[in-house]
């Protein structure tokens, strides 16, 4: 029984911080009541049971199925490709074609999509490389640190990922950064500038 009582506790004190940290960001949709009738926080894009394995944790939302046009440049020692991981649940809104009602089974009939500065469409050429290997980058670019318990932090199975420099759950920071970007701190734990 008193097990039980402090599972509950858990679960109730895990969930308060959960909230506390989406209630007002950009990720909070229980107000958009348009496409959210549950008026839920988490519900949009996670799920209690059945939810997919692949990136973040029990993930209800839809996939993205499209192709990408990664970043590129000719002064860059990595080459990203498609993107994968946690990277694709980020693009299954913000690459603007699969609705934001399309979770937990819905088929997103009612295609609100995301639009605005929050809409990095499927032409990723003009936004920070993602999906790549950062020590295999490291190891020809001087201009990136060596591989250090800041970085290994960001690093989503090796990979620099969406989620390396934003938190969607909010943290209280401008753009859902992981840290403040003051002086250009959150660039400068990997680029060596």
């Amino acid at each position: 029984m008193k097990l039980a009582v402090l599972v509950v506790a858990v679960v109730v004190v895990l969930t308060g911080m959960a909230n506390a940290q989406i209630s007002g960001t950009g990720h909070d949709f229980s107000t958009n009541a348009a496409w959210n009738t549950s008026g839920e926080i988490c519900g949009p894009c996670h799920t209690p049971h059945n939810g997919s394995t692949n990136g973040a944790p029990l993930w209800s939302h839809s996939a993205t199925t499209n192709t990408f046009t990664p970043y590129t440049s000719g002064t860059m020692n990595a080459s990203p490709g498609q993107p994968s991981g946690i990277s694709l649940q980020c693009l299954g809104c913000h690459d603007g074609t699969v609705a934001l009602e399309s979770y937990i089974g819905a088929d997103g009939s009612n295609a609100t999509v995301i639009s605005g500065s929050a809409l990095l469409d499927t032409d990723l050429r003009d936004d920070h490389p993602i999906s790549f290997d950062y020590a295999t980058a490291q190891a020809a670019d001087s201009g990136l640190f060596a591989t250090n318990a800041a970085i290994n932090l960001l690093l989503f199975n090796g990979n620099v990922e969406c989620a390396s420099c934003h938190d969607p759950h909010g943290a209280g920071i401008a753009a859902l950064l992981r840290k403040d970007n003051t002086g250009s701190d959150l660039c400068i734990t990997c680029h060596n500038k």
